[in-house]
């Protein structure tokens, strides 16, 4: 086993080529990267391996908001905290007796809080099941007595509803003791004889909700009571009532609460709070675009904070320096050459003698931050760095999103010089993170066929942090109903993909929220991704698709999905990229943990976790491993460690796996092979101690 398996790298020039460093020598190989032993490995081995600069990417798996399947208690605790009724709720409860609520509303108005509010008071925090939305909401059968939340349903499933349908699957969400939430825009069409199972939803008062989640932080500790009732305090006065008569969306209620929490925490004063809640829209956005529209050095250093948010100022500078000189050549006179004095106001050279003193130094750092509304923020250590971090923000809770959204879709070409300047600059820790969200908050916005065709070029890249970035942005997309099924499309294009970068890229979107969202289609993708005849299984491809199987594996709901997967893999065609990747997860599994520790991975799973957990499942893909020539050595060896430590042995019930064992020996040669070493081996030991 090759303790480098996930990262080594390997290509067609690396064959029929003697390499005096990569001999057997001492049992042992050495290889370009990593250290890969010959024969079997007892104890414990600590391998540490140095990831290339371009792998140290962010691996931070991001919870998903939209989820097909069932959400954790929890994530919909969170979602309540706070919760204020809105004036239709005893409306909705009405109808959702009928087990069929059609629930509309226009959009921010707090549809999907009031739609698991209405179905956590059925079933609880725990027994709430999302939906992806289908063509044809009649095809959909419920399978258990659970809550089913259905976000956005499409205009096409929305028009093809009528009283039948719906009097059809009420009746079977009743045999089933299910109920059933559909949240739809307010503009989207129905059917008039759908009429009976719809309400309309109406927002709560953004006050009434301030004042509740002012409430849950004193109650959570977040704030003292004294702090609490003096934020309470300062929400009844007329600045903050008159900006909440102007703003009246719940978001907003829990942005003014979040904002007061501050102001009582950090000292500010209620009219800075407030400037920073008035900061934050388009129409403030395009004015200090307009304002900023002839100086380069102000527009590349607003792009630069708004696309890279939390990172470094030294990075941000970094990014605002590669991107000022194309923004510079942006409608350039005929006859002004780059570094020539025009526009932007920057003083050309002097000549010799002359009377004007010339500015060498430039602004400093942090004037330039204020001339466009940012400001740095406190030092602090990132959990991946070794080194202090100083982000930089602007002053405004939303105002990075709305600047990015206009200078992205409203400017023409802006959108290429930032992919542009992107593909040029360095890659720093974390940068993938802060500009995939940032893009996929933005192209959730856009519209046209060209709305994730522009995702391609980094999708297709051999750099992994590029890859990383896009897995991120639609991992930020599919959060919004309305994209899902693009989003769902352009996956399965790239799943079946020649281009291996782009096979890598479905799995590491299959390792994040999209993954955690719609577990099932993301081993249906990754299903895709490894089907292809010509061995071998990549190296880049391999490790993407453990580490998207080691994101799903950390939520416990979808272990028999992926432990199901496995097996169909492991009895594939030796030598196609299914077997080999359920092989390595079997190897690691035995002999480590998988992922191994130095590959990326979330939750890292053991053969004794396999076994003591899913007992079930363990003895079949056991079985199948042990009559695999390529995994019995190492699946036997990881049942031997497994039966000579107590506690493991103890765990696992390891006696009555292994009566079953015997028991399935007769017709799977593999076990069988397995049973008589087993016996041989513990015979001779009993022996040699009789002899002694």
């Amino acid at each position: 086993m090759s303790a480098g398996a996930d990262t080594a790298p390997s290509g067609p020039d690396d064959e029929g080529r003697p390499d005096p460093g990569s001999s057997y020598r001492d049992n042992q190989q050495r290889l370009e990267q990593g250290l890969a032993f010959m024969g079997r490995v007892g104890g414990d081995v600590n391998v540490i391996i140095g990831a290339l600069p371009d792998e140290d990417v962010a691996e931070n798996i991001v919870k998903p908001r939209l989820r097909e399947g069932p959400y954790p208690a929890d994530d919909v605790h969170a979602r309540l905290r706070g919760f204020v009724e809105p004036p239709a709720y005893a409306q909705c409860r009405k109808v959702l007796d009928s087990h069929i609520l059609l629930m509309r509303a226009r959009s921010g108005t707090g549809t999907s809080t009031a739609a698991f509010a209405l179905l956590a008071d059925r079933y609880g925090a725990d027994g709430i099941t999302g939906l992806d939305s289908p063509d044809d909401l009649s095809r959909w059968h419920p399978k258990e007595g659970r809550g089913y939340l259905l976000q956005g349903l499409s205009p096409g499933a929305a028009a093809s509803l009528s009283e039948v349908k719906l009097t059809a699957l009420a009746a079977l969400l009743r045999r089933a003791g299910a109920h059933l939430v559909v949240t739809i825009r307010a503009d989207t069409a129905l059917p008039g004889d759908t009429a009976p199972w719809q309400a309309v939803h109406r927002p709560p008062s953004p006050d009434e909700v301030a004042t509740k989640h002012l409430n849950a932080m004193t109650e959570a500790g977040e704030l003292t009571p004294e702090q609490g009732a003096d934020a309470l305090g300062h929400l009844v006065s007329a600045d903050f009532i008159g900006y909440l008569n102007g703003h009246p969306l719940p978001q907003d209620g829990v942005e003014v609460a979040e904002a007061l929490r501050d102001l009582v925490l950090s000292g500010k004063t209620a009219a800075s709070v407030l400037d920073e809640l008035k900061a934050g829209g388009l129409p403030e956005a395009r004015r200090a675009l307009a304002d900023s529209s002839h100086r380069a050095d102000r527009l590349s250093l607003m792009a630069a904070i708004s696309l890279l948010p939390g990172q470094d100022r030294t990075v941000i500078e970094e990014f605002s320096r590669m991107l000022r000189p194309r923004i510079d050549e942006r409608d350039r006179p005929a006859g002004v050459m780059a570094g020539q004095p025009e526009h932007i106001g920057t003083p050309g050279p002097l000549t010799e003698g002359s009377p004007t003193r010339r500015d060498v130094l430039g602004p400093a750092f942090e004037d330039r931050l204020a001339a466009v509304g940012a400001h740095p923020l406190p030092v602090r250590f990132g959990a991946a760095q070794r080194y202090p971090v100083q982000p930089v923000a602007f002053s405004g809770r939303h105002r990075s999103d709305a600047l990015l959204r206009c200078l992205w879709l409203d400017y023409e070409g802006m959108a290429d010089l930032l992919w542009k300047t992107l593909d040029a600059a360095p890659h720093h820790a974390g940068i993938e993170l802060a500009a995939g969200q940032a893009i996929g908050k933005v192209l959730a916005h856009a519209t046209g066929p060209g709305t994730l065709r522009q995702l391609h070029f980094f999708a297709a890249s051999d750099k992994r942090w590029r890859r990383r970035l896009v897995a991120y942005a639609l991992g930020e997309m599919v959060q919004h109903p309305a994209l899902t099924g693009a989003v769902r499309d352009q996956l399965r294009q790239w799943s079946r993909a020649a281009l291996v970068p782009l096979r890598c890229t479905v799995a590491e979107t299959c390792a994040g929220s999209y993954g955690l969202a719609r577990p099932a289609l993301a081993l249906k993708l990754l299903d895709a991704v490894l089907d292809k005849p010509d061995p071998p299984l990549e190296p880049d491809l391999r490790s993407a698709v453990s580490f998207a199987l080691s994101t799903l594996l950390s939520e416990d709901a979808n272990h028999a999905l992926v432990f199901d997967r496995l097996r169909e893999w492991q009895g594939a065609d030796p030598g196609t990229p299914r077997h080999a990747l359920a092989v390595h997860v079997l190897a690691s599994m035995s002999s480590a943990t998988f992922p191994p520790p130095h590959a990326p991975g979330v939750r890292r799973v053991r053969l004794a976790d396999l076994l003591a957990d899913h007992p079930a499942r363990a003895f079949d893909l056991v079985v199948t491993a042990l009559d695999d020539p390529a995994t019995h050595e190492a699946t036997a060896t990881g049942l031997t460690l497994i039966e000579s430590d107590p506690d493991l042995r103890r765990r696992t019930d390891f006696p009555r796996f292994l009566d079953a064992l015997s028991g399935a020996a007769r017709s799977h040669r593999g076990v069988l092979r397995f049973v008589l070493r087993r016996h041989r081996v513990r015979t001779a030991s009993s022996a040699e101690g009789l002899a002694s």
